[in-house]
C-alpha cells in the first residue's frame, strides 16, 4: 500500500472550518432597564424581596429564593473594592489588550454580587481590598453595553477590610 493510501485511512484528529452563529436576543424588562440605564451612565441593580441582596446586574429574579424582583431599582456608585484578580499571560482573539493585563472580581459599592472587568495598574501593585473606580468612554460613545466601561483604576482610598468582602471571594 503506497503513503497516499496509508494516509487517507488515518481517521482526522482536528479540522478547522469558520463557524458563524446569527441570532436575535431579547433581552427582557430587567436587562433592558439595566441596558437603557448604562446608555446613560448609570449603573442599575436590583434589591431581593427577601433578604435586601442587590444583585448587580439585574437578572430579573432572585437566583436564591426564586422570587421576582420588581420594579424597584438601586442605583449602584462606580466605586468598588478588588475582591479577586488575574494577571493574564495568555493571548485571546476576542480581547484586545496588550500582555500581561489584570482581570479583576470588583464588588461595587451598593452591591451584593461581583462584576468582572479588567483594571489599569501596575501588575506589582493590585491586591486584593484594593479600590477602584470605572473610567468610562466619553459620553458620546455611550450605547446600551458594559463597554461603556473602558476599564478600573484604583483610587486614593483605604483598602476595604477584608470582612467586606470576603464572603464574594
Amino acid at each position: 500500500m503506497s503513503d497516499a493510501n496509508e494516509a487517507a485511512n488515518e481517521p482526522i484528529a482536528v479540522i478547522r472550518t469558520p463557524i458563524s452563529l446569527d441570532y436575535h436576543y431579547s433581552a427582557g424588562q430587567s436587562a433592558s432597564r439595566f441596558l437603557r440605564a448604562i446608555a446613560q451612565g448609570k449603573l442599575l441593580g436590583q434589591k431581593c424581596p427577601v433578604d435586601g441582596r442587590v444583585y448587580f446586574p439585574s437578572r430579573g429574579a432572585c437566583p436564591q429564593h426564586g422570587v421576582t424582583f420588581g420594579d424597584e431599582v438601586v442605583e449602584l456608585s462606580d466605586k468598588g473594592t478588588v475582591v479577586t484578580f488575574s494577571i493574564v499571560r495568555v493571548p485571546s482573539e476576542n480581547i484586545p489588550l496588550e500582555l500581561p493585563y489584570i482581570t479583576i472580581n470588583v464588588l461595587l459599592d451598593g452591591a451584593d454580587t461581583i462584576l468582572i472587568h479588567v483594571l489599569d495598574a501596575k501588575l506589582e501593585d493590585v491586591r486584593m481590598g484594593m479600590r477602584v473606580q470605572a473610567v468610562w468612554k466619553p459620553k458620546e460613545e455611550w450605547t446600551t453595553s458594559t463597554a461603556n466601561i473602558l476599564y478600573f483604576r484604583p483610587i486614593d482610598e483605604p483598602d476595604a477590610s477584608y470582612d467586606s468582602y470576603k464572603e464574594h471571594i
